[in-house]
């Protein structure tokens, strides 16, 4: 009978701490916002792992000085939430408005050709506001070599809160467009991912697509997307699986392809292709003014 009951009692007590335990280690429900930022991981870190190689730096050569003597913005800071502020290229509209395109830096940094690039779709687009975003904070890479190994050191989340913070800069009532080459053309489609119901319009250069269809359903704007078919990152076939899941989600892709290679609407590389590069441009203006 006293083993009965000692038997009772330890199991009894052996539940309790079990309970208690499990209580203690259970792994909290994670919040949709929390779901897409994991899911948006996964695809940088992709990214940032191709991008360390010597066969990624290999496709960029080290690019040519662009003129710049005549910059429209100014550099500001702008608040994030990991409370290390952001930098940013600004041209404010000359009149009032709640249109705002952000601009993402190729992988060398926002360096003069990125802010030149910022300047033309200001003239272009007419009343809006233009900010072309800091995502090294302060670092520009001039060589393969240079910007390999900023690459290998960056900060994915960091750079996904500053991505948060320039949004929450151009205010909560703000149409956001996004626009990036190569890194920034994978940029320019989580930008949009991350602006939810107020993106109203994608324009990628390039850049490593997004894979997850459910991350893809979360798109609530349109999307263009310019690419090469002599290009390795992405290629081809990267391409047409993107186009693939693009379908799968239900959202509107619209891609335009030249026979040309990695970075071709960039005049500073030396694999600048002018014609694509015409083409590609009047499109992407065409797409947001339509938008």
């Amino acid at each position: 009978m006293k083993k009965a009951f000692l038997a009772t009692a330890l199991l009894f007590m052996a539940s309790v701490w079990i309970g208690w335990n499990w209580k203690m280690i259970r792994i909290p429900v994670m919040s949709k916002e929390g779901m897409i930022e994991c899911l948006n991981m996964e695809t940088l870190d992709a990214y940032q792992a191709e991008a360390s190689t010597p066969s990624f730096a290999r496709m960029h050569p080290s690019p040519k000085k662009i003129g710049s003597e005549q910059l429209m913005g100014k550099m500001i800071k702008f608040k994030v939430t990991d409370g290390m502020d952001a930098n940013g290229y600004f041209i404010p509209s000359k009149k009032k408005s709640k249109r705002w395109l952000i601009v993402i830096q190729e992988w060398w940094g926002l360096n003069d050709n990125i802010k030149v690039e910022a300047d033309k779709y200001f003239k272009d687009l007419g009343d809006v506001n233009v900010i072309a975003v800091d995502m090294y904070d302060g670092k520009v890479a001039s060589t393969p070599d240079s910007a390999m190994k900023i690459m290998r050191s960056a900060d994915m989340a960091r750079m996904t809160a500053i991505i948060k913070g320039v949004i929450s800069h151009a205010g909560t009532d703000a149409s956001i467009y996004s626009v990036g080459w190569c890194f920034g053309g994978m940029w320019s489609l989580q930008t949009g991912i991350l602006a939810g119901s107020q993106a109203k319009g994608i324009v990628m250069f390039y850049g490593r697509p997004e894979n997850d269809i459910n991350k893809l359903k979360s798109i609530q704007c349109d999307v263009i997307g310019f690419f090469g078919n002599l290009d390795k990152s992405p290629s081809p076939e990267l391409v047409n699986e993107f186009e693939k899941n693009m379908l799968k989600a239900e959202k509107q892709l619209t891609t335009h392809k030249y026979p040309a290679g990695h970075g071709f609407a960039n005049p500073s590389n030396p694999a600048f292709n002018a014609e694509a590069t015409a083409d590609s441009y009047a499109k992407a203006i065409d797409f947001l003014k339509k938008h």
